[in-house]
């Protein structure tokens, strides 16, 4: 009998609109622990929206959201400073305080959520530095570094609290090629180091196939597929199948979000 795996993120029959445009139309997905799980998607198609539902930053119009076997659906500001306690975020812009250094960029959350005597706190700063490849870069600001650099400094900051899960938006966005392939790597890394669950958010398609476990597939709001890269690979779904190879050609239309849908998305 195969041992069954423990869920830490579950979603049932998620419903959202913005400006009267459904986005998200009965999502259904179950996230594993330990696993590198990826949604993936063209613009638009309600990636980012499913994440911030599942960081306490939406409230579903009908549906649920489970997190750590909990239903944060409709949890007070409270209960969800618990549950944040326990996730980290990398921001598609890494969200660094500029006027800050890397070592007290990184430190924040230990500061905020943390009695730790500051000896401490430099010490696990330094930790984290080390995991994601940074070692003595902590007295620089974040004006003094790379675009890949930043991401680092961003997972170094994501993974302070050693959470449970860290969610990754846009991990790859403008980077090149060879320091995209350095971040999914560690990504990768970090993963298996920390028995960390991963939720990606990303359309890089080289990156999903370097990284997830499984793959969610959206389009219109809806979960077209879901399965292991290999099965995403040889689906044989015309949607899937055009999404992965990038070809112009075939069912994914264009979206082109209205003036009301923009609005909602900036509040």
């Amino acid at each position: 009998m195969a041992e069954e795996k423990e869920v830490v993120i579950k979603i049932e029959n998620l419903v959202k609109e913005f400006g009267g445009r459904r986005v998200l139309d009965g999502i259904n997905l179950e996230i594993y622990k330990g696993e590198s799980f990826v949604i993936m998607g063209g613009s638009g198609c309600g990636k980012s929206t499913i994440l911030r539902h599942i960081i306490g930053g939406l409230r579903p119009d009908s549906g649920k959201v489970y997190l750590f076997g909990e239903d944060i659906s409709t949890a007070g500001d409270d209960k969800m400073d618990g549950f944040k306690k326990r996730f980290g975020m990398l921001f598609q812009s890494s969200a660094l305080f500029d006027s800050l250094t890397v070592e007290e960029n990184i430190s924040l959350p230990l500061r905020e959520h943390t009695k730790l005597d500051e000896h401490i706190i430099k010490i696990m700063v330094k930790m984290k530095l080390e995991l994601v490849g940074l070692h003595g870069f902590g007295h620089l600001y974040p004006s003094q570094l790379s675009g890949g650099m930043k991401k680092r400094v961003g997972l170094a900051r994501a993974i302070a609290l050693d959470p449970e899960i860290i969610f990754y938006d846009e991990p790859s966005a403008g980077l090149d090629p060879v320091v995209t392939a350095v971040i999914d790597k560690l990504i990768v890394d970090l993963s298996e180091k920390l028995s960390i669950t991963s939720v990606i958010v990303t359309h890089d398609m080289n990156s999903v196939f370097r990284i997830a476990d499984r793959i969610a597939m959206l389009h219109k709001g809806k979960v077209l597929e879901i399965g292991t890269k290999e099965e995403i690979q040889n689906s044989k779904n015309e949607y899937v199948k055009q999404f992965i190879t990038g070809s112009p050609d075939g069912p994914i239309g264009f979206f082109k979000p209205d003036e009301n849908y923009l609005q909602e998305l900036t509040k």
